[in-house]
């Protein structure tokens, strides 16, 4: 009884590993689909340079978005199947989430929110000013000065109270 548990459980498992063979010898085969677009680093500035790596791209191919010009990618020697490309964002880029669209072997594959454009900071005087302090500006330090004043009037009349009656 226990050999037949046994030879059963070896069948199954042979017979698993059978069907399951001809379905990898397909995967590997010429009918590669780009997959897993990866963009590095996932937020950038206008102006910077992003990094778009594609697993299933062993011939190369190309990059689009809106926030970049097409771009080439190259296979990595050495790497299974991976390509690769450097593109610089416009710096008219809009601020937010981009695409990027990825054309392999004459297949397409689509990353809707791939990386994000940040927007830069809007120079200029902000809140300070260069001729000096404002009316508003000595007010309030007048009012504090006064309550300095006050305040130091009031513990030294104390103190001296205290030392007379003692």
């Amino acid at each position: 009884m226990r050999n037949s548990r046994g030879l059963a459980v070896t069948a199954a498992a042979v017979a698993a590993l059978g069907l399951a063979a001809p379905a990898a010898v397909a995967r590997d085969g010429m009918g590669v689909n780009p997959s897993n677009i990866v963009a590095l680093p996932s937020v950038i500035a206008r102006g910077g340079q992003l990094t778009i790596t594609v697993d299933g791209c062993p011939a190369g191919g190309t990059a689009s978005s809106d926030a970049f010009p097409s771009t080439t990618l190259t296979p990595i020697n050495g790497a299974n199947r991976t390509a690769k490309g450097t593109a610089t964002v416009s710096q008219n880029a809009r601020p937010g989430s981009h695409s990027i669209t990825v054309n392999c072997n004459g297949r397409t594959l689509t990353n809707p929110t791939a990386f994000t454009v940040i927007g830069g900071v809007r120079g200029g005087l902000g809140g300070s000013s260069s001729s000096g302090a404002t009316p508003t500006d000595m007010a309030i330090g007048g009012g504090l000065v006064a309550a300095a004043l006050l305040g130091g009037g009031v513990f030294w009349m104390r103190r001296r109270s205290e030392r007379q009656a003692a």
